[in-house]
């Protein structure tokens, strides 16, 4: 049952399905406890799919909700998305979308529908203890099968929010959830879902000259060498080895853009990827009581090492990190997300 669920009785809970085994799963579970479960589509765009969430749904014997929410994608995620690749970022959208897009709409859904929780498919779990009556503390935590944990993406939630939340697959491995889709003759494909939504063949270059128009410019070395040309500095990311055409002692990496020269700056020496120290702005802190200096975990992409770090406030709304061990390819418009014993504690944008 719902985790400090004082009265243990049946909750109504609205559970966000995207047609794939993960949201299936946890829409069959929270059913199977004896909640009342509606599923909710939310259709994003040709990549959606809601004859899968219809069948899904069917076989489960809940309500579907199908959801046109394709405008506010639009603009939220594949026009932010173009537009920070355009000032020389590398945005997560992935991060946004959960937030803005996800969430943002379920917690409306549930306003109408009269819920009691919102429940989705992540692999990330919640920690509640009761203070007084009704009042909890919820801390986000890193989910059982660490090879699929996605509270990285979850950060920009709220502790108000996680309180309405549940993640009914927090505790379990994937293999376990396959084995439950299977058992349960759960009308879901087996293929993962893919990073980004939007790219169905997963060529961001491609999709961005679609998008942007850009100019070619000088390649250069840190000692600014002329050794070629790009093709346009929002199709290069920092750490980028591939689709650098120039001569020399290779291969070179992308270290850096010059955007008023339009130039990419380029290096053979891997170790001038290399930094221990970055900032961090557009933070959100899960638990609001943090002092400052932090010492944390700090995660710069998905699924890549933690480090130890210490977080400092350095004015307004920026922090800076310093990492104990060098980090690789730190990347502007990314997400730093900060742990502590396997809690959340917040994250923000890489600067």
């Amino acid at each position: 049952m719902i985790q400090n669920n004082a009265s243990n009785k049946p909750k109504k809970v609205l559970v966000a399905l995207s047609g794939g085994v993960d949201s299936a799963v946890a829409a069959a579970i929270l059913k199977k406890q004896g909640h009342e479960v509606a599923g909710v589509f939310f259709d994003f765009g040709s990549w959606g799919d809601a004859s899968k969430a219809k069948k899904i749904t069917k076989a489960i014997n809940i309500p579907l909700k199908i959801v046109d929410a394709r405008r506010e994608f639009k603009k939220k995620i594949i026009d932010r998305f173009v537009e920070a690749y355009r000032r020389g970022a590398t945005p997560n959208p992935c991060v946004v979308c959960n937030r803005e897009m996800k969430f943002d709409l379920l917690f409306e859904m549930l306003q109408k529908e009269h819920a009691d929780y919102v429940a989705t498919g992540h692999y990330a779990r919640i920690r509640r203890k009761r203070k007084i009556e009704e009042d909890f503390f919820n801390k986000l935590v890193e989910a059982k099968d660490k090879t699929k944990d996605q509270s990285y993406f979850l950060y920009r939630l709220t502790r108000k929010e996680l309180a309405k939340i549940i993640f009914p697959l927090g505790e379990l491995k994937k293999i376990e959830v396959k084995k439950a889709a299977k058992k349960l003759g759960l009308p879901v494909a087996s293929e993962e879902s893919q990073d980004i939504c939007f790219l169905a063949d997963r060529d961001i270059v491609a999709f961005l000259k679609k998008k942007i128009k850009t100019k070619p410019g000088n390649v250069v070395d840190e000692k600014k060498n002329v050794l070629g040309q790009h093709e346009g500095l929002p199709f290069y990311t920092i750490g980028q080895r591939r689709r650098i055409e120039v001569g020399g002692l290779g291969p070179y990496y992308v270290v850096g853009k010059k955007t008023r020269r339009n130039e990419l700056v380029v290096s053979n020496d891997p170790k001038r990827l290399l930094t221990k120290r970055f900032g961090v702005k557009q933070a959100n802190w899960i638990d609001r009581s943090i002092k400052f200096p932090l010492s944390a975990k700090v995660q710069i992409r998905y699924h890549s090492p933690k480090v130890s770090a210490i977080i400092r406030k350095t004015g307004g709304e920026r922090w800076e990190v310093r990492s104990e061990k060098n980090l690789r390819a730190v990347t502007p418009g990314q997400s730093a997300v900060f742990y502590k014993n396997g809690e959340v504690f917040g994250g923000g944008i890489i600067i």
